[in-house]
């Protein structure tokens, strides 16, 4: 059980800090991390991470997809999170 927290923290810390690097990027007119990869980051347990980012960096708030999407993956993981801890 300890391994699945782990790794739950440390994809929440990967989706913030993906989405703090394609903010970064996209002020730079740099390449950019694809949405696909932002994804599926988010669908491997980093949602949490990736909508704090999203709000926090103020990234992707334009996109429904991602402005409805992330949150909504992210109540589901919580919901799985506690019943698995349960």
């Amino acid at each position: 059980m300890k391994i699945w927290l782990v790794a739950y923290f440390i994809m929440n810390i990967a989706g913030l800090v993906i989405m703090w690097e394609d903010k970064r990027r996209a002020k730079k007119h740099e390449f950019r991390i694809s949405e696909r990869t932002l994804w599926l980051v988010a669908l491997f347990g980093g949602a949490v991470g990736t909508t704090a980012g999203m709000q926090l960096y103020r990234h992707k708030t334009k996109h429904t997809s991602f402005k409805i999407g992330f949150p909504v993956l992210a109540v589901i993981e919580l919901v799985l999170l506690i019943k698995f801890l349960l």
